[in-house]
């Protein structure tokens, strides 16, 4: 049995794994890959916008340079 992918789970979870470190290049954190505006509305915030952060992640890593 697969387990489902975090962006189509209800609730969604967040995508923080406690590595906080905003890239001042790209405004997001290296950790989460989220803006700083998108970790403080995620705890009020609806599913919608929550799979909508989730499927721009993978877009978001390939603007970070993790050196």
């Amino acid at each position: 049995m697969n387990p489902v992918p975090p962006e189509l789970a209800t609730p969604v979870p967040s995508p923080c794994v406690s590595l906080c470190k905003m890239n001042r290049d790209t405004g997001y954190c290296e950790g989460c890959l989220r803006t700083i505006d998108e970790i403080v509305a995620w705890a009020k915030a609806d599913d919608a916008f929550k799979r909508a952060v989730w499927a721009d992640l993978p877009r978001r890593e390939q603007l970070i340079d993790f050196d």
